[in-house]
């Protein structure tokens, strides 16, 4: 499965932004619920627990939301600020998942490693700080553009944000498990993971 699994997360909100800058808000936040339960139902069907699926079941609450506003209040001042709102979610939904103890990234990761990992405390660990990651990128990114469209900032400011806010945790997502299991291989005097 890989990385990719992390990254397919994501869909439904890049299909909302499409469809939002193609057609209007109310199209994006329609496309963003549908992308996101079809996600959902395809992980379901494939017996992934709900409990893993945290990112794709706040994501469908978000885009719920928004619809509902969108829809019942087109014109409603909330159409300008999706952009920072929405990644406020995302911060708010790694946050808070590791407030409960279950950071969005585990039922990521337990799919992707043998059962007999999970329960180390060094898994939840990992996790831990790759939500953390993710969650500072969310968070970066959110104050930028809510400050940006304060101010009225260029877009490229905007864009430098989600660069940077987006490319850091994807680069920590990638190198730091690596990086530990290499650790935890080299105190147990193994040079490479068993294939």
């Amino acid at each position: 499965m890989g990385f990719m699994a992390y990254l397919r997360g994501f869909v439904p909100w890049i299909v909302a932004g499409v469809v939002s800058g193609f057609v209007d808000w109310r199209w994006g936040a329609v496309a963003g619920v549908v992308s996101g339960l079809v996600l959902l139902l395809q992980d379901r069907r494939r017996g992934v627990d709900l409990d893993a699926l945290i990112l794709e079941a706040s994501t469908i609450l978000y885009f719920l939301v928004i619809g509902g506003v969108s829809l019942s209040n087109p014109d409603s001042g909330l159409k300008d600020h999706t952009d920072a709102l929405s990644f406020a979610w995302l911060a708010a939904t790694a946050w808070g998942s590791m407030a409960i103890r279950h950071p969005f990234t585990l039922g990521i990761a337990k799919r992707q490693t043998p059962r007999e990992y999970w329960d180390m405390p060094e898994f939840l660990q990992v996790n831990n700080y790759i939500t953390g990651s993710w969650g500072a990128g969310f968070t970066f990114i959110a104050v930028v553009l809510a400050v940006g469209n304060a101010v009225d900032a260029p877009s490229w400011v905007g864009i430098t944000a989600h660069v940077i806010g987006l490319a850091a945790p994807i680069v920590f997502t990638k190198v730091y498990p690596e990086r530990v299991q290499r650790r935890l291989l080299e105190s147990q005097g193994l040079s490479s993971a068993p294939q």
